[in-house]
């Protein structure tokens, strides 16, 4: 398959631009696209024949469900049987951005893009190119990251085109992706919201709009959501995650780096030191890029800083836990 590529500035769309890849949609083609969070691989939601093409380019298990994107709130009845109150408050307050929202979902949604489940993952992204694409398709977009099943997320066009070049129809390049993990996904579907996947909207963030909130099981046989099942975010070197980075002492050999907030970058001494910046909200920002830079620096071992269970802090933790494979210093 060859790739066709269009660059789009998300300061001004230009959605005559992207028309070619609403049209690529809307005729059963996939097109990965930035949002906010990461780079993802689209296809029409209600096309069933499209959205195995995702599962296909990406090697993904078809047990794992895909987070359908919209355009605008009324767009949710086209996918959800309702949505409750406590839902409702949390799209006015959320969306669009980085929150995904688990709901009942209607019988017209296909099979595929639940993974058999009787839930729908619904998404408004706030970033400007993905919300015109999604509106000049008319369609809900089915989107997971566009990279291969397992790797870092892209949150560039550049690490999205080597994933995806050759098993796509389009890529665009709007640029790279503000938060730089994936939306937090919520479940409505109960009593009480659960937490299923950590991510720039904070527990502390659903328990102030909702007055209730928890987080779910890290593993599930059937998961309502992606992330929970399968080794993720994998880069080929090897990562360990660091608790105490203040005490740490790696290996001074080559093809070992230290990810760590710019305050223990004398920790790295002999290795390759990769800044994750000041804050939680840089890290994040900085983690999959930094992972998929590994390896194109020929890096063998990575040692990450873990920082605290809060706030973006706990979406982090997740994400690199899952990339370590478990492996904590």
């Amino acid at each position: 398959m060859k790739t066709a590529y269009i660059k789009i500035d998300p300061a001004a769309p230009d959605e005559k631009a992207l028309k070619e890849a609403a049209e690529c949609i809307k005729h059963g083609g996939l097109v990965a696209f930035p949002t906010e969070t990461v780079y993802g691989l689209g296809a029409d939601t209600f096309n069933p024949d499209a959205v195995k093409k995702i599962y296909t380019a990406k090697g993904r298990p078809g047990d794992n469900p895909l987070i359908s994107h919209i355009a605008d709130m009324d767009s949710v009845l086209k996918l959800a049987q309702y949505v409750p109150e406590d839902a409702k408050n949390l799209m006015e307050e959320f969306w669009g951005g980085p929150l995904t929202i688990i709901l009942k979902r209607r019988k017209e949604v296909p099979d595929i893009v639940s993974a058999g489940l009787d839930t729908v993952s619904v998404r408004m992204p706030s970033h400007s190119v993905a919300n015109a694409l999604i509106r000049i398709a008319g369609t809900p977009i089915a989107a997971p990251s566009a990279n291969l099943s397992g790797s870092p997320s892209p949150t560039t066009f550049e690490h999205c085109k080597a994933d995806m070049d050759g098993r796509v129809d389009m890529i665009i390049d709007g640029g790279d992706c503000s938060i730089g993990v994936e939306s937090t996904v919520v479940d409505m579907t109960g009593d009480e919201p659960v937490i299923l996947r950590p991510g720039a909207v904070t527990l502390e963030d659903i328990v102030r709009v909702c007055g209730k909130g928890m987080f779910g099981g890290e593993y599930a046989d059937a998961p309502k959501c992606p992330g929970m099942k399968y080794t993720h975010y994998s880069p080929d070197a090897e990562v360990f995650a660091v608790n105490d980075m203040e005490s740490f002492a790696a290996d001074k050999k080559d093809g070992t780096a230290i990810i760590a907030y710019n305050n223990y970058a004398h920790i790295a001494k002999g290795n390759r030191f990769y800044s994750a910046g000041d804050t939680d909200t840089e890290y994040a920002a900085r983690l999959f890029y930094l992972l998929r830079k590994a390896d194109e620096e020929g890096i063998k071992t990575i040692y990450a800083q873990l920082p605290e269970n809060k706030g973006m802090g706990t979406a982090i933790r997740n994400r690199l836990l899952k990339s370590a494979g478990g492996r904590i210093i």
